[in-house]
């Protein structure tokens, strides 16, 4: 018999009797709420067969969480012992299993013996919390993990993931998710949304656009993404004027398959129009391949300039992700790709980059454009005073490296006084774990009620007020920033 282990139900609530009574009163009041996951990256095609499931702990757990496998790498181990697929072998279901390429499919029982031996990495993470509260939680799981529980655990997950019970759509429903957006590549065909729609499943997941890799002219394989995007156009694009007609279009059928959002993501905030004859010239040289570093960041900002008027137009959310150095381990990226943990903060500045496309569209209440940022001091500095001015903007959850316990209670000291909670979209879980989603969305939960509840103790709102403000951050603000109570058309 292992060590056992249990969650705390006043966990991250603070310290004081006082406030950690209010703050457990006011979560309680939520913590049964739908979840509204407006944004993340679950792959649609576990949804798409009601008999899908999500293979070995290891696949569920390790392989396809850049938050796990990142910790351990740093440790010094190997992505090819974590079974992390290397460039060009992932699994066509959109697990995590290794495949294709003359390489053999990972050995979960050792990957998950390495896991759990260095289980303790986690400790006071917020990976730590979320794999904490899945396992109890979730899967039930009365011992400790660790390396000499490690196998007893595994059999006891794998029995549990045979269970229909276990299967993602049976997991949906008992997570009380009411909609979950996923992330979309501006050419994908849907199919997987499709057949979600075809097989009379209620579960809701919807779409999301984005376009990245064909408005960022320094994607690696950008003619690829752009060949892609024309034969699901179904012309060729030849000039920029072609561009924007298909992405119009695409954001036509997203829309019709019931996205609700698009999706940016640019190292800077920078924003800025050309004239049609520059975008013009700029995307002949991308074509002939003599696009400058110059190129790329001018034509970025001012496709984001376009997607604000898509959006006017339209009417999908737009959202912004702003300060990350995608890929910075060169030597990782050659070899297994994008999104293996290696994406680093860098300082951001929003008050003169997005000054161009605010000074034009920033006034229209038919714009919503959340803006997500990696870089914590813009919050007060400049965050929340354009969110409390602008009537397009609103601003999102601490994301990333600050989707944290810590990170949220920054992000509440310094947006909330300048923005008012009003001008933020609430939560999103942006995982690639599904499992991990109420977790995550618990946490979020916790820390609200907790802010909340100090305001409270300090006679700031009363309890009426907290109360109200605890629902609205926990699930109103996220159904009203990105729409959802909305039908799209």
């Amino acid at each position: 018999m292992g060590e056992r282990w249990s969650l705390d139900p006043d966990r991250y609530f603070d310290p004081d009797a006082t406030q950690r009574r209010v703050a457990r009163e006011l979560y309680e009041g939520v913590a049964g709420l739908p979840i509204v996951s407006p944004h993340g990256h679950v792959a649609p095609q576990l949804f798409a067969d009601p008999n899908a499931s999500f293979g070995s702990p290891a696949e569920l757990f390790i392989i396809p969480d850049h938050y796990v496998f990142r910790m351990l790498y740093s440790q010094g181990i190997s992505l090819d012992d974590l079974g992390v697929p290397r460039a060009g072998s992932s699994h066509p279901d959109g697990s995590g299993r290794s495949g294709g390429s003359g390489r053999s499919e990972p050995d979960g029982r050792r990957i998950w013996q390495t896991f759990a031996d260095n289980f303790y990495l986690f400790r006071g993470t917020p990976s730590g919390a979320w794999l904490q509260h899945e396992l109890i939680e979730v899967f039930c799981i009365e011992d400790k993990l660790s390396g000499d529980s490690a196998q007893v655990i595994y059999d006891q997950i794998e029995a549990r993931l045979a269970q229909p019970a276990f299967r993602p759509r049976q997991l949906f429903k008992a997570f009380n998710i009411e909609v979950l957006c996923t992330t979309d590549a501006a050419s994908d065909a849907l199919d997987h949304h499709q057949a979600i729609r075809d097989s009379g499943w209620t579960g809701r997941v919807l779409p999301t656009f984005r376009p990245d890799a064909v408005v960022n002219l320094d994607t690696v394989g950008w003619r690829g993404h752009l060949d892609a995007l024309a034969k699901a156009a179904g012309y060729e694009i030849t000039s920029y004027a072609r561009l924007i007609q298909a992405l119009e279009e695409r954001r036509v059928y997203f829309k019709r398959m019931g996205a609700h959002a698009t999706d940016h993501a640019a190292q800077t905030a920078y924003t800025s129009e050309l004239s049609s004859p520059e975008a013009e010239a700029i995307f002949s040289r991308a074509l002939r391949a003599e696009a400058t570093a110059d190129d790329a960041r001018l034509f970025t900002g001012h496709m984001l300039m376009e997607m604000a008027r898509m959006s006017i137009e339209d009417g999908l959310v737009m959202q912004l992700h702003v300060g990350s150095f995608r890929n910075h381990n060169t030597e990782l990226f050659a070899v297994y790709g994008a999104d293996k943990g290696a994406d680093i903060p860098v300082a951001a500045e929003f008050t003169r980059n997005l000054h161009p496309l605010l000074n034009k569209y920033g006034n229209d209440s038919r714009l919503s454009l959340i803006l997500f940022n990696l870089d914590e001091d813009t919050y007060a500095r400049e965050l929340a005073p354009l969110a409390g001015h602008y009537p397009a903007i609103k601003i999102g959850p601490p994301w990333w490296f600050h989707d944290s316990m810590n990170g949220m209670r920054r992000y509440f000291d310094r947006i909330m006084e300048t923005a008012g909670i009003y001008n933020t979209a609430g939560f999103n879980d942006d995982t690639r774990a599904f499992a991990s989603i109420p977790a995550r969305h618990d946490v979020w939960r916790r820390a609200s009620a907790n802010w909340v509840a100090g305001l409270v103790v300090r006679g700031v709102v009363d309890r009426q007020d907290g109360r109200e403000m605890v629902n609205a951050l926990a699930y109103g603000l996220a159904k009203r920033a990105y729409k959802l109570n909305e039908i799209a058309s």
